[in-house]
């Protein structure tokens, strides 16, 4: 066997297991997700607090990972960092059970996200080198359909708890939260071993690969598209409080709607990853396209069926998201600038999440049909911009 062949399997098995570290993580956080909405509304959030909530959680959750990025990049801790990120990131969900009125569940919702900014510049950092190895596209789009097994289970998990648990509304949703401390904690105890067998991950990548630039008019190009894309694309929180506010779907149902949408997100994320490694940019042209489409049939309609669809279509967006807008990153970045590079695009990515969500609230309470077409046009601009950047 050759050394390349033992790197790449390293690169892989380091890869799984990160993948698995997200899998529990996103039973936790993506099980949180999927019933956080009405559960804000249940302590009497209106429908601008819990967009503007998800909106600046998500800003947090990006915003802040400039400064991490760019102190990862020049410390070389990542591993500290993505520990530290995943305590903070991890627990607090739990704690929602101690919420007793909204602007607490607020703040740990909010610590949540930062948590994450903590530890993702380091962690995709650290993903890339291994992911080089493998192909950009397939590796993170195989730790994305890992982490998207989570997603799934997290959402029917908390459906089961609620649909089980007797009693008052609030009583199952603080069981609910309650149950996901055991998730949390195997999630670290998986990241301990990774920290274990895979001390320094850097050295899946030769120091010396190619990559562009960041001042690169292809890399701004590219910012210009992933703001697009974050400004139209609607959280599910956001998302889930229509469908209970107006009795579309019970609050035991809602979170089975949202494991619809990870399963759609795995398969698209291992899908469309590996495609991309062979086709390039296009991929991402297309899968974008086809998420633009989701915004009618989840605000506009309550045929269940037409719902599933643009339920799925919002996963197809995601699984882009979380696989190919990464790849892309590693492919137009050098290895010793990636870290700062990531924090610049995660930066950007969660502005204009968080401007659009709040945006979209605002929208939500005077017109769904504006909301709609702010979320297409919107989402099919980004398309026209990114049939651009395939000129760089």
């Amino acid at each position: 066997m050759t050394i390349l062949g033992k790197k790449t399997k390293r690169a892989l098995a380091f890869i799984v297991l990160m993948g698995f570290v997200s899998l529990f993580s996103d039973i936790v956080y993506e099980g949180a997700r999927s019933i956080s909405g009405p559960f804000l509304g249940l302590l009497g959030a209106s429908a601008t607090v819990v967009a503007f909530t998800a909106g600046l959680g998500e800003f947090i959750g990006y915003a802040l990972r400039l400064v991490t990025g760019y102190l990862a990049g020049k410390t070389k801790r990542y591993w500290l960092f993505t520990f530290v990120g995943y305590f903070m990131n991890l627990f607090a969900v739990p704690a929602l059970a101690l919420a007793g009125n909204w602007q607490l569940a607020v703040l740990l919702l909010l610590s949540e996200r930062f948590g994450k900014a903590i530890r993702k510049p380091s962690r995709d950092t650290m993903m890339s080198y291994a992911a080089k190895q493998v192909g950009t596209g397939f590796g993170f789009g195989l730790e994305e359909a890992l982490d998207q097994v989570g997603a799934i289970s997290g959402p029917v998990i908390l459906s089961l708890v609620l649909s089980l648990k007797a009693g008052e509304e609030f009583a199952k949703y603080k069981l609910a939260f309650s149950v996901l401390f055991f998730p949390a904690l195997i999630a670290i105890i998986l990241l301990i071993c990774g920290r274990i067998f895979f001390p320094e991950p850097g050295e899946f990548e030769e120091k010396s690969t190619p990559g562009g630039k960041i001042t690169t008019n292809g890399f701004a190009l590219y910012m210009v598209a992933i703001s697009l894309i974050a400004a139209g694309f609607s959280d599910f929180p956001l998302i889930s409080f229509h469908f209970a506010k107006n009795h579309i779907l019970s609050s035991s149902t809602i979170p089975l709607f949202y494991s619809i949408a990870m399963a759609v997100d795995a398969v698209a994320a291992l899908f469309f990853g590996k495609l991309f490694d062979k086709k390039g940019i296009m991929v991402l042209i297309i899968s974008s396209a086809l998420s633009a489409l989701f915004a009618p049939l989840v605000f506009l309609t309550k045929n269940i069926f037409l719902i599933s669809v643009g339920v799925s279509l919002w996963g197809i967006g995601m699984g882009a998201q979380e696989s190919i807008l990464k790849a892309v990153v590693a492919n137009l970045v050098s290895r010793e600038k990636r870290a700062f590079a990531y924090g610049i695009f995660n930066t950007v990515f969660g502005l204009f999440w968080f401007l659009g969500s709040l945006f979209m609230g605002i929208l939500y309470e005077k017109s769904l049909l504006l909301l709609v077409i702010f979320s297409v046009v919107s989402e099919l601009s980004s398309v026209f911009v990114l049939l651009g950047l395939r000129k760089h």
